[in-house]
């Protein structure tokens, strides 16, 4: 499963919910018909339940959803808190430079001179972009993920290349 977000509160009464995305462009789920929802973010996908969405709109830099299952407060009370997600098959195709922040979790990332700098361990929103932590040992980077330091993903082969040094 893909984790896409994060259900962050009830919205009103008639069973919305509040959901922190994890990503810039959620608003392309409402592609999907059906959002995955689960407690724990690595359950294995049996454990993921499917709620058929019913309307989905941005609210803020959140987005508020409907799922057919939900048809009250109550309902989008005891979702509080879960994950949003989906198989990879049913996710919308990423354009070109776009990618899911699954796949670059796992990466090695290498500046322009050849040095690794270690390994993508997650990615955090920080409001204006989002940034790589970039993992090696003990030592942790944290690299804007915008196109002055992304030089090349490369996804297939496994390696992101940054302009980055290693004593930054």
């Amino acid at each position: 499963m893909i984790v896409l977000g994060r259900i962050v509160a009830p919205f009103g009464i008639q069973g919305w919910v509040k959901i922190h995305p994890f990503g810039d462009d959620p608003l392309s789920w409402r592609k999907m018909s059906h959002w995955w929802l689960c407690a724990d973010a690595d359950a294995p996908e049996t454990e993921w339940k499917a709620y058929r969405l019913k309307a989905c709109r941005a609210q803020g830099r959140s987005l508020v959803a409907a799922f057919d299952e939900l048809p009250d407060r109550n309902a989008a009370e005891a979702v509080e808190q879960m994950y949003v997600g989906a198989p990879r098959e049913a996710l919308p195709a990423t354009g070109k430079d776009e990618y899911y922040w699954a796949d670059l979790t796992g990466l090695a990332v290498r500046n322009l001179a050849g040095e690794a700098l270690g390994t993508v361990a997650g990615l955090m929103e920080t409001g204006a972009h989002a940034v790589l932590q970039v993992q090696e040992g003990e030592e942790e980077r944290l690299i804007p993920f915008v196109e002055a330091f992304i030089k090349e993903v490369d996804v297939p082969a496994g390696v992101i290349h940054v302009e980055w040094e290693k004593d930054w």
